[in-house]
């Protein structure tokens, strides 16, 4: 076949693929995330974290925040790249309103009680028991373990581009505490 004919269906190709995207719904593209964050939001576990439920106001922060540079994940900050600011709401949206359901998980016993005594900075955004207690801060009671000390960790690594507010309050856990922090949260239902 001729190279200009390979290059227009190629070209061809694109544009289809293009307006398959554009016109698909929210939920196909919501379907898409089910490959790391499990189906219909709820982790699978390896450090990948629950969306299904969390307040919309905080997944369209915290889209937005990967997709402008302002908060670091090697994934996500790749992929919402790509994300329109209107697919970026209707993801908030879509998963916002799915149930919340914690990950089953196994916790440690004695980690989770010390881990109790670590949460006094965290109790006003995310409750006594990691419940939101604002529409701007995700659910921790439940979340994923291996991911809630993670992110912990990342607050703590001024290299790293954190929200500065999350990063002060971070802060005020101690670094041996994390681990403790992220099986009291994950241990919440």
């Amino acid at each position: 076949m001729h190279r200009g004919v390979w290059y227009a269906l190629a070209v061809g190709g694109l544009a289809v693929a293009g307006i398959a995207h554009a016109s698909g719904t929210i939920e196909a593209l919501a379907r898409t995330c089910n490959n790391c964050h499990g189906v219909n939001g709820v982790s699978a576990g390896d450090g990948m974290p629950s969306i299904g439920g969390l307040p919309e106001g905080y997944l369209k922060t915290v889209m937005m925040e990967w997709k402008e540079g302002k908060r670091y994940s090697a994934t996500m900050g790749r992929l919402i790249k790509g994300y329109t600011e209107e697919e970026i709401a209707g993801l908030a949206a879509y998963f916002s309103k799915l149930p919340w359901t914690p990950v089953a998980q196994k916790t440690d016993s004695k980690l989770v009680e010390r881990g109790k005594q670590a949460t006094q900075s965290c109790v006003s955004c995310h409750g006594p028991t990691g419940k939101a207690a604002m529409p701007t801060a995700p659910n921790l009671n439940g979340q994923n373990a291996k991911y809630l000390e993670m992110e912990m960790r990342k607050y703590l690594d001024d290299s790293i581009p954190m929200p500065a507010m999350m990063r002060m309050m971070a802060k005020q856990v101690k670094p041996e505490d994390l681990e403790a922090v992220a099986h009291f949260y994950a241990s919440q239902k």
